[in-house]
């Protein structure tokens, strides 16, 4: 059973959100505020995180990036402004989803469902393979039109993380991020752009794309997901 923290000040949108991941099956926990958002993350594991961006005693932001140096949760963003500088600031800091006040619930519900399937998904191998790029992580080997395609390590390091991250937008600061994070090494902004270049010309043609470029925001794995 999936694990799922609620954090949100407002306790009726609290109660509500609770009852419902609860009457739908998963396992929940709730809590208020930051402080206690940060020390239950320390003893309890979660696949999803439900969190307010604004808090009594913090933001949401700062919430997320302890939590995920904690754990690899997925969160989605609960916000009162659908603002586009909302919207990066969250995705900069690893959230999969955003949901802005008011919601239905029934697509909330939808939304962790979605995100706890990709993740489900991700968990069980390391393969992917839609008939005309195929790879497979554990063996490091790669193919488009059953061609063998010769990438770079930090081409593979690029791809692995576009192939794991389901549909969630990544900026080019998480993107930054991963690679400096992967490599132990600094990785500046043009070194991301001639990989990225590089890494699409070797797995795209006019036929098949797998990043999208979503504008002002980042990029987007479009392949589906790794298996």
């Amino acid at each position: 059973m999936e694990r799922i923290l609620v954090v949100e000040d407002d306790r009726i949108l609290n109660m509500t959100l609770s009852y419902n991941l609860k009457s739908a099956g998963y396992e929940v926990e709730s809590v208020m505020n930051a402080a206690d958002a940060k020390a239950i993350a320390v003893e309890h594991q979660f696949a999803l995180v439900v969190l307010d961006v604004n808090l009594p005693d913090g933001n949401g932001y700062e919430v997320c990036r302890a939590i995920k140096e904690k754990q690899d949760a997925a969160v989605i963003f609960v916000t009162a402004q659908d603002m586009e500088s909302d919207m990066l600031k969250g995705y900069e800091c690893g959230a999969d989803d955003y949901v802005t006040k008011p919601f239905s619930v029934a697509v909330f519900q939808k939304k962790v469902a979605a995100i706890l399937s990709r993740i489900e998904k991700k968990q069980v191998l390391d393969v992917f393979d839609d008939g005309y790029l195929a790879i497979d992580f554990t063996e490091n080997t790669c193919t488009a039109g059953q061609v063998p395609v010769a990438l770079t390590p930090k081409e593979w390091k690029l791809l692995k993380i576009f192939a794991k991250s389901g549909k969630q937008v990544l900026t080019r600061q998480i993107l930054l991020d991963r690679l400096w994070d992967i490599d132990g090494n600094f990785v500046d902004d043009h070194t991301l752009t001639t990989t990225l270049s590089a890494l699409r010309k070797k797995i795209e043609n006019k036929e098949h794309t797998y990043i999208q470029t979503v504008y002002g925001m980042g990029y987007m794995w479009k392949g589906g997901e790794t298996r």
